[in-house]
């Protein structure tokens, strides 16, 4: 769990781990397009080998190119072995503590 955890610490690897949600099957290329203002193709593939050797992205060639798809396993392990086990029920009433907070319900002014 411990390579899971160091992909998932990083914003730019859960940002294309979004991506691939979104549309999964990207290529390399497709993804570097995503975050080409601030990283290079160098760059992304370095963050695609760190999510693939956690198991979070799993690479499937097509000729010259690579097609990359979600592999969220490794993510729900993640989520039974911490949130499930420990927190659940905790969790649960701080998500709907936090939505009060953010969203405070109207008060009637009759």
């Amino acid at each position: 769990m411990g390579d899971v955890f160091r992909a998932l610490a990083d914003p730019t690897r859960r940002e294309i781990l979004d991506a691939l949600f979104a549309t999964d099957g990207q290529t390399v290329g497709e993804l570097s397009d995503l975050i080409a203002d601030r990283m290079s193709r160098f760059g992304v593939m370095k963050h695609l080998a760190v999510l693939e050797e956690a198991g979070l992205v799993i690479a499937v060639r097509e000729g010259r190119s690579k097609r990359l798809f979600l592999n969220p396993v490794p993510i729900e392990q993640v989520a039974n072995r911490w949130i499930g086990k420990y927190a659940a029920r905790f969790t649960a009433a701080l998500v709907g503590l936090q939505q009060h907070v953010e969203h405070p319900p109207e008060k009637d002014h009759a």
